[in-house]
């Protein structure tokens, strides 16, 4: 199926969810927002968060300091 991630067409199986999407990417969840169509996915929730065709994914890294 056809997502688009951070703006990227991307081509993932059906059924992917958020949590395994990440693991495609190589990324590590600890360190990143994910929000899927203008919705933040609590990270407690990415591997039950099933995506769908033309689903918008914007995945965000974390930065701490001040």
């Amino acid at each position: 199926m056809n997502i688009q991630v951070n703006g990227t067409a991307r081509e993932v199986p059906a059924g992917t969810t958020v949590a395994q999407l990440l693991q495609i990417l190589n990324l590590d969840p600890r360190h990143l927002a994910v929000e899927r169509n203008q919705n933040l996915v609590p990270r407690r929730q990415h591997g039950e968060c099933e995506l769908q065709e033309q689903d918008q994914v914007e995945i965000v890294t974390l930065v701490g300091g001040g």
